[in-house]
């Protein structure tokens, strides 16, 4: 399964439904139950100090000052202080008013890595543009070298390593189950139940136009991008003010993408680097030969209304050519600006990943891969009516399948199950593709392949 970190969002409204799956990472110890907590002595200080600030440097006499939501989260009884990338002590006072990000990440985890790329992007455009924007680094960091080391790398504050109580308490309050998470708080906003979980995809999906993570600006994006996918034609997905063709083969030639109004489009996201790629690569190769046939047999004389364009995630030109040399399909040239955004716009997460387009141009279906997987060349032209004859035929030869078999690929018994009764989607063992549906599975070894990967032998043969 192809996992996508996720993040949390603090904001004044409702919770935006999520649609990302959460890696579980074990951050602290589940038996702490210390919350954060602050002598009156000090809650007095820093709010002192903060009242301070914000009279030109004068202290208020007017007596108590009720305890601040950014004090009793990020200080301490001991520290009134967070840490800049070069060690210096800033305040915690200093970022009232502003929206904070509480950003929960470590060295050790490569997609932390990743998201921290973007997210340092995305801070300093907003740090630039003026906006009252902050960032707090929350470190499960194994030790303080891999702290220095990766708070180096941040352009934003942290709270010291060393403050081991105050990081459990806030991964417990806002139930960080895995990480990164981007945790937003805005100014006088005290309900944590007003908290909003996507962050990281909110991020991921909309950049720097997600800012301020309010409840307004989520649904207008919402907005924006209902109406892109009503209005979607192929001309608006796949062309440019600089481009309005493909590439074809030989490269570089080029076929104009008006040719291809009116077809059922493929665009196939796929990368050289990717192994499941390279390895599903052959066998969209061979199905879309074979429905090109098949048409051909049904009366369309040239074969051409299903097309697949190869969209890349390849690292540089040499990449992108070798693997394209193998494929007899169209592509957008390497490093188009279209890639990125056709990317975001279908919501891409993983590759390979198969996104069918109706001759209209609007989206039939994002699961074209698996469908592959699960229908072949039948599959085509991926409409729900042809899948929904396919699911009943499947069934009905379901009924002729063994209940159990002794796989060449396994030791164990296989049993036949599906989707409701004991299966659900999974990666096939022997294919490594996708399956849904129908499936043998061993319970024992979470074992699971196609019926139609399955290679019978003698179970004799096997229990060694």
């Amino acid at each position: 399964m192809f996992w996508i970190p996720i993040a949390v969002v603090i904001e004044q409204a409702s919770v935006l439904p999520g649609a990302l799956q959460v890696e579980p990472a074990v951050l602290f110890c589940a038996s702490v139950a210390q919350e954060i907590y602050m002598t009156k002595e000090m809650n007095l200080k820093i709010n002192h100090d903060c009242q301070a600030v914000s009279n030109g440097g004068a202290a208020s006499d007017a007596g108590t000052v009720s305890s601040s939501r950014v004090s009793s989260l990020l200080a301490s009884k001991d520290r009134d202080f967070l840490l800049s990338p070069t060690g210096n002590q800033v305040k915690v006072c200093d970022l009232e008013g502003k929206i904070i990000g509480l950003y929960f990440s470590a060295n050790w985890y490569p997609p932390c890595w990743n998201f921290n790329q973007v997210l340092v992007g995305i801070y300093e455009q907003l740090k630039s543009s003026g906006s009252n924007f902050e960032i707090v680094y929350v470190s499960s960091d194994e030790d303080a070298d891999a702290f220095n080391i990766y708070h180096g790398c941040m352009p934003w504050l942290a709270i010291p390593f060393s403050d081991l109580d105050t990081k459990k308490a806030l991964n417990r309050r806002f139930d960080i189950e895995g990480i990164p998470s981007l945790v937003i708080l805005h100014p006088n906003d005290n309900k944590d139940e007003a908290n909003l979980r996507d962050g990281v995809e909110l991020i991921y999906r909309y950049g720097v136009e997600a800012f301020p993570f309010t409840k307004q600006r989520l649904e207008e994006l919402q907005d924006e991008e209902r109406a892109r996918h009503e209005n979607q034609t192929l001309t608006n997905l796949l062309t440019n003010h600089d481009r309005d063709n493909l590439w074809g083969h030989p490269t570089p030639e080029q076929v104009p993408v008006a040719a291809l109004v009116g077809k059922t489009i493929g665009l196939y996201f796929s990368a050289h680097w990717c192994r499941p790629c390279v390895n599903f690569t052959p066998r969209l190769i061979s199905i879309y030969q074979k429905i090109k046939e098949q048409m051909l047999v049904d009366g369309d004389q040239d074969g051409k209304d299903f097309e697949i364009v190869f969209v890349s995630s390849d690292r540089d030109q040499a990449s992108f050519d070798s693997y394209f040399d193998t494929m007899p399909w169209l592509a957008l040239p390497f490093g188009d600006p279209n890639i990125k955004q056709l990317v975001k716009h279908f919501d891409v997460k993983g590759i390979p990943c198969l996104v069918i387009l109706g001759p209209d141009g609007k989206t039939v279906t994002k699961q074209g891969r698996n469908l592959i997987n699960l229908y072949q060349e039948n599959a085509y032209p991926f409409t729900e009516a042809k899948l929904e004859l396919l699911e009943k035929k499947m069934d009905e030869e379901a009924k002729s399948l063994p209940r159990s078999v002794y796989h060449g690929g396994h030791r164990h018994e296989l049993n036949l199950v599906s989707e409701g009764n004991g299966g659900g989607p999974f990666i096939c063992c022997d294919c490594d593709e996708q399956g849904s549906g129908w499936a043998y599975q061993c319970l024992e070894c979470g074992y699971e392949v196609h019926p139609k990967c399955v290679t019978l032998t003698v179970a004799a043969n096997i229990n060694r």
